[in-house]
């Protein structure tokens, strides 16, 4: 059973959970625990469960509306894992938190107030040195259009395949379902490493992309996402994408 009710988050720190990882990350004082506090306190003990969208402790997740995008969500575990490299993620007994955020994605194009067909969407998590946050939380919102465009050029399928993203080495492949979950599929000795997205394949099925923090890159899988969703913004759909340089980014990012 699902609880409580739509409500943005209302603190600061919160918004810099978005596109604002790295410098986020920069500013000095920056509280890393404040999302496992806002949902391990706030949300748990809260008659309404606010500030979170749901609160469901028998599936093993809450799920909180970013201030960062009006239509971005974040799927938060209900008890305490700090991130991807948590062991527990390999073991089956885990609720599958990647299947749980699909099942959430209306919400995004709800809270953009447009369509937003499922191939456009996609589910992030970051890796350890390219999130803010040391509480688990997969990204839910908008591909940008540069992203789908250049995934679905190439042919992937169910082995892992080179795909380059913003000059980023991921790797990808295809499978027909989220079960098992995408973590047990990368499952690596250094998952902190890793960041993991997944987005519709272009014929049915799900891509995962897996890319590796090393150098510069610091594996934030949130890199492919628009939290202004003007893939499928009316106001920007007339926008011509391929003049757009490869290091370029919708939020900005490089």
């Amino acid at each position: 059973m699902k609880f409580g009710a739509g409500a943005a988050l209302g603190l600061m720190a919160a918004v810099t959970i978005g596109g604002g990882l790295v410098a986020c990350g920069k500013v000095p004082g920056h509280d890393r625990n404040k999302l496992w506090e806002l949902v391990g306190s706030r949300c748990a003990k809260d008659a309404q469960h606010h500030p979170c969208a749901v609160y469901d402790p028998q599936d093993g997740y809450a799920l909180l509306k970013d201030l960062y995008g009006h239509g971005q969500y974040l799927l938060i575990p209900t008890k305490k894992v700090p991130g991807i490299e948590d062991a527990s993620l390999l073991q089956p007994e885990t609720p599958n938190y990647f299947a749980e955020a699909w099942a959430e994605r209306q919400r995004v194009p709800t809270g953009y107030g447009f369509p937003v067909p499922d191939e456009h969407l996609s589910l992030a998590i970051n890796s350890r040195d390219g999130r803010t946050q040391d509480q688990l939380h997969i990204h839910i919102d908008c591909l940008t259009p540069y992203v789908r465009t250049e995934i679905d050029k190439y042919m992937i399928g169910e082995a892992w395949t080179p795909v380059s993203l913003y000059g980023h080495p991921y790797r990808a492949r295809l499978v027909q379902t989220l079960d098992p979950s995408p973590f047990r599929l990368v499952g690596d000795a250094d998952m902190a490493d890793h960041t993991i997205v997944v987005t519709p394949g272009h014929h049915g099925g799900f891509v995962i992309l897996d890319d590796v923090a090393h150098a510069l890159d610091r594996a934030s899988g949130e890199e492919v996402q628009d939290h202004k969703c003007k893939i499928d913004d009316p106001k920007h759909k007339a926008m011509h994408m391929d003049g757009m340089e490869p290091g370029m980014h919708m939020n900005g990012m490089m």
